[in-house]
């Protein structure tokens, strides 16, 4: 049998075990909910194992468990390391989900389910392109599968130390990015960073009756209202001086595809200059993601003491996460309006990466996703973060790291709805088994 044709014959397989992850609830940054992260682990071990890979391992270095597996190389052939996560993000408003989040259901070519995309999905390919070779991958083959990539990945460090050696490979293929479009497949070669604050503004000691005292005493909303308005200017780009901008690629990102797939609301304006990669890959962008303050459904006529807000800041490449958080804090120090009293609680913060796609694993990889997709990849930049992938980068410098996906611009990561195209799996487990196939018949 053909690898096509053994991918094809093993799809049903892919998606019904697909399923049983997402039906697991591993949130990892609900404490209700840290025994469906130990359970995911659980089973991703068990159906690694079920390949007939002889070295299987749940591991932890302080955090949430993640799963080691390693195939031994054959002489004189390349290790790649395959990568996902078994974590995934709370489900948020369920009410807003047309479907139960935890319950995997197809709709419309697609599979619609927490995790299918993000990263589950990513297993499921690891998973289908091991079956292709009946559990014997021509190449040496480690699996790892991390726990906690959806809250930072605290541990990574300390997991790729004390178990650097299973790890090291010559090349990595980390399954958790995003597609060009639905059919076309892309390889990410930029991201950028992360870094958040909580930031609480102090204006008085108690409470006070707003017509009293208003038109004398500020109130902590309002200034925070103002404090927060100096991160833009009028046109809507990152007004902090200090953080590093970059140039895009050439490559268009047309209005009408921006509207569609970010679900803009007419009449609402874009934010910032340039092109809209640019803005969105290679320029800093920072959102309020939110506010404690009174409740509208609590408000009273009075000034309200204090108020805080959480900031999140992407980072663009070329910049490390430390500076750029120091250029923020240095920011809103400048601007507090009236006198206000200013705490800064610095929060989580994740490097931006560069990723040259060159020399001879990477086009091994183009070669089989062209094949398998039936066009060419696309080479693209994330404005999201991946910050294990520079760690990555750093633990393992002499190593080829590839950044797939099986999700695309609709797949809507994070939010309700989340989903995978069928249609996209099927060709990602199948570019991934050619791949592996590409570096086993090359010569040594």
């Amino acid at each position: 049998m053909t690898l096509p044709a053994a991918v094809e014959a093993d799809f049903p397989a892919v998606l019904a075990q697909l399923k049983q992850l997402v039906e697991i609830q591993s949130v990892s940054a609900d404490p209700n909910r840290f025994d469906q992260v130990d359970r995911s682990a659980a089973r991703v071990a068990e159906l690694i194992a079920a390949v007939g890979c002889p070295d299987v391992r749940v591991v932890s270095a302080g955090g949430f468990p993640a799963v080691i597996a390693r195939f031994p190389a054959p002489e004189g052939r390349p290790t790649v390391c395959l990568y996902a996560h078994h974590d995934v993000q709370p489900e948020g408003d369920r009410t807003r989900w047309a479907t139960e989040p935890f319950v995997a259901t197809e709709r419309d070519g697609r599979l619609y389910g927490r995790g299918a995309a993000d990263d589950k999905g990513g297993i499921a390919v690891h998973l289908a392109a091991l079956r292709a070779f009946g559990g014997r991958p021509p190449v040496g083959v480690t699996l790892f599968v991390e726990g906690e990539e959806e809250v930072g990945s605290a541990s990574l460090a300390a997991l790729l130390e004390a178990h650097r050696d299973e790890l090291a490979a010559d090349v990595f293929v980390i399954a958790d990015s995003s597609n060009w479009s639905v059919g076309t497949p892309a390889f990410t070669t930029s991201l950028r960073g992360l870094v958040d604050c909580v930031v609480e503004l102090r204006t008085l000691d108690h409470a006070l009756h707003s017509g009293a005292f208003g038109g004398v005493v500020p109130d902590a909303l309002t200034a925070m209202c103002r404090l927060l308005g100096t991160l833009h200017d009028e046109r809507g780009n990152v007004a902090v001086a200090g953080l590093h901008a970059g140039p895009g690629p050439d490559l268009d990102y047309p209005e009408e595809r921006l509207r569609a797939e970010s679900g803009i609301l007419d009449g609402v304006h874009y934010l910032g200059d340039g092109t809209v990669v640019e803005r969105m890959w290679h320029k800093p962008a920072i959102a309020v993601i939110a506010l404690d303050t009174t409740p509208v459904a609590q408000a009273s006529n009075t000034l309200i003491p204090s108020a805080r807000a959480k900031i999140s800041l992407r980072v663009a490449p070329g910049q490390d996460a430390s500076s750029a958080m120091a250029a923020l804090a240095a920011h809103l120090r400048a601007n507090v309006p009236w006198g206000a009293q200013l705490d800064i609680d610095e929060g989580d913060a994740g490097e931006p990466s560069v990723l040259p796609f060159a020399g001879p694993y990477a086009k091994a990889a183009r070669d089989a996703f062209s094949r398998a997709w039936g066009k060419e990849p696309v080479l693209v930049g994330q404005g999201g973060s991946i910050p294990m992938v520079a760690e990555f980068a750093a633990a393992f410098p002499e190593a080829t790291v590839l950044v797939t996906a099986v999700s695309d611009p609709d797949s809507r990561m994070h939010g309700a709805d989340e989903s995978v195209h069928l249609g996209d799996l099927r060709a990602a487990c199948l570019a991934e088994a050619l791949f592996l196939e590409a570096l086993g018949a090359a010569r040594p």
